[in-house]
């Protein structure tokens, strides 16, 4: 059972002329409390403030995970969501990774559907915006005692989210600092991993460049993710990507891409894609594309790539001979609800 407390709406049409990616939320959000081993009745109530004490265990020992996933609105204004029970497991795997209680299906789930359907003027029309859509986990045990907390509060939070890259970005390949760690926590959707994210990006924007490509932490030689995508590489007509592993986000846009240029016939390599292989293609021309792929981008394209002193500017390519491209409309177009959905990624909300 999902208890509703609903509220006058406060929604008017302007709120889809903002071009800031998650700053206008809905007029309502979930709420459940873990407490005694067990969780509460989930209550959706006006969106606001929740009052957290200084000592909440999340402040101190980073207990916090996420997820992001989108609703979209057709002509004839129907909503769906894209995939969602994927986003589930990996919520739970990172609530199990970060030693957090599993969230039940009939509170994800459900839960998300129900206020998707509450606040379903939200989702706009447009193609390219969506309603953003995160489900959230953090400790709110009142000590500051280093160990799991025993009590924590699930919200899944919506807002608008118009188109969040414009034009393709530049990017360096690090070659110092790292994102994730073997044994560590890369494949969990945790805060940390992206607040310890933000100076290494700092940095490279110093040098001109919009974001980073990720690394291994031993060696440096293999890329792994790109900012907070997963990260594709053209080789003549060849499709590379690194394999998912402790260290690299299975992301759910990356599978959805994988099997839409697997079903559209290009050759795909999952494999460990090496830097130097990069730069060999780029000096030799064939270095087609490097696109990032994630829920918020869906895809961004990369023009330039920084490998160390050196910046390699890629050429445009006509949209017609871009994988980059031609895998973003066919992707859009079934969350749109714009063509057949053979793969049944599509969940309709119902009113």
């Amino acid at each position: 059972m999902i208890i509703k407390k609903v509220a006058e709406s406060k929604f008017n049409d302007s709120v889809f002329d903002t071009k800031a990616f998650g700053s206008e939320f809905s007029d309502h959000m979930l709420i459940a409390h873990y407490k005694d081993g067990k969780w509460s009745e989930p209550e959706i109530r006006p969106y606001g403030p929740i009052s957290l004490t200084p000592a909440a265990m999340s402040f101190h020992y980073g207990q916090t995970i996420f997820e992001g996933m989108k609703a979209y609105k057709n002509e004839n204004d129907e909503v769906f969501i894209f995939r969602p029970e994927k986003n589930f497991e990996r919520f739970n795997l990172s609530a199990s990774r970060l030693n957090m209680p599993e969230v039940p299906k009939e509170i994800f789930i459900d839960g998300l559907k129900t206020i998707v359907d509450i606040d379903r003027q939200w989702v706009p029309k447009n193609y390219g915006t969506s309603l953003y859509i995160r489900p959230v986990m953090f400790a709110t045990e009142e000590t500051v005692s280093a160990r799991a907390a025993n009590e924590y509060i699930f919200a899944i939070l919506l807002a608008y989210a118009p188109s969040y890259y414009e034009k393709p970005l530049s990017v360096k390949i690090a070659d110092f600092y790292s994102r994730a760690a073997q044994g560590g926590v890369g494949f969990a959707k945790c805060g940390g991993n992206y607040a310890a994210s933000f100076f290494p990006a700092a940095e490279v924007q110093k040098e001109g460049y919009d974001q980073i490509i990720w690394t291994d932490s031993i060696s440096h030689k293999y890329i792994e993710e790109a900012g907070t995508m997963n990260v594709m590489v053209r080789i003549g007509n060849k499709l590379l990507t690194a394999p998912t592993s402790e260290r690299i986000l299975n992301g759910v846009t990356r599978d959805s891409v994988l099997t839409l240029a697997k079903d559209a016939g290009y050759d795909v390599e999952i494999r460990p894609v090496e830097v130097q292989e990069l730069y060999d293609a780029y000096k030799s021309g064939e270095l087609k594309e490097v696109f990032g792929c994630g829920t918020a981008v869906v895809i961004t394209q990369y023009n330039a790539i920084g490998f160390g002193d050196e910046r390699a500017q890629l050429t445009d390519l006509p949209e017609e001979e871009s994988f980059a491209l031609s895998l973003k409309k066919k992707l859009k177009d079934i969350q749109y609800g714009l063509v057949e959905d053979p793969y049944q990624w599509r969940v309709k909300i119902e009113k």
